[in-house]
């Protein structure tokens, strides 16, 4: 298993759960982001862009390679925040322009070597549509996507979340199902702990019998804080990742709270105990 920190580059991304704010989306510089990661030990980082043309590549790849670090994933939920836009929007318009989004940050991730996330913008059900219908567009576009994403070389990394966000799939067992169902065989989950948190009955078991469709997860605890300052047990977790042969990252993607130092630290701390089998 590897570790991630999550860096933010979109300003109206301020108050969500990334440790570092880069560029005009914080304090810190894009190179200053990834100096403090390479020297707190992470092996590598994930980026919240606020579209395609928001990531530097040239100058993402360079950092990259100077610090040793590899690009965990990039994420697109810019594309609800800035402009609403999800793949299960009842106009037709929109749904195309949410695919023509998450395509073009496939491309400039894949150029990168690394995934993209499929999070915020998968939408939710219309009192406008059947839920099967909702259902059946989710499973054409992430079909589309991630048949993009293998281009690349890559999976599209598909994210549950947590019933307050969305009304497709909360819990990772389901999602997987719905993968399998649709013969969806470039798409693979992301396994949030905090939604999991709220909507798995056994976290241990759910990631066990998603099983090796878990491609990444979001190491984060209870309280979207960094790992050990809520109350989640991780070390059963950890158990049924290795149990699966789960060789990805754990990305903390968490308020950086107290700061962003403390938030940094602890997660690091966290990983170097409980999963890096060092």
């Amino acid at each position: 298993m590897k570790s991630a920190i999550t860096i933010s580059l979109v300003p109206e991304a301020r108050g969500g759960p990334f440790v570092l704010h880069c560029g005009e989306g914080g304090p810190l510089s894009l190179a200053e982001g990834c100096r403090v990661a390479a020297e707190l030990g992470f092996d590598g980082v994930e980026v919240f862009p606020s579209d395609a043309a928001g990531v530097p590549a040239d100058e993402l790849r360079e950092l990259l390679e100077s610090h040793r670090l590899s690009l965990a994933a990039v994420g697109t939920g810019a594309g609800w925040l800035r402009e609403r836009l999800s793949l299960c929007d009842p106009e037709a318009s929109v749904r195309g322009r949410a695919v023509e989004f998450i395509g073009d940050v496939i491309d400039v991730a894949g150029s990168l070597a690394a995934p993209a996330i499929i999070g915020s913008m998968q939408g939710r059900t219309s009192p406008k549509l059947p839920r099967e219908s909702t259902l059946a567009m989710l499973a054409e576009a992430l079909g589309s996507l991630g048949d993009r994403a293998a281009r690349h070389g890559q999976v599209l990394l598909y994210e549950p979340l947590n019933r307050y966000e969305t009304d497709l799939f909360n819990s990772i067992v389901d999602a997987a199902a719905f993968l399998e169902k649709n013969s969806l065989t470039h798409v693979r989950i992301l396994a949030d702990l905090f939604h999991m948190n709220i909507e798995e009955a056994d976290m241990a078991a759910a990631i066990g019998e998603a099983g090796r469709r878990v491609r990444h997860v979001h190491w984060a605890d209870s309280n979207r804080r960094a790992i050990g300052l809520g109350h989640t047990d991780v070390r059963p977790l950890v158990a049924a990742l290795r149990s699966i042969g789960f060789r990805g990252y754990l990305s903390a993607e968490v308020f950086p709270l107290p700061s962003p130092e403390e938030a940094a630290a602890a997660s690091i701390q966290s990983f170097l105990a409980h999963a890096s089998g060092k």
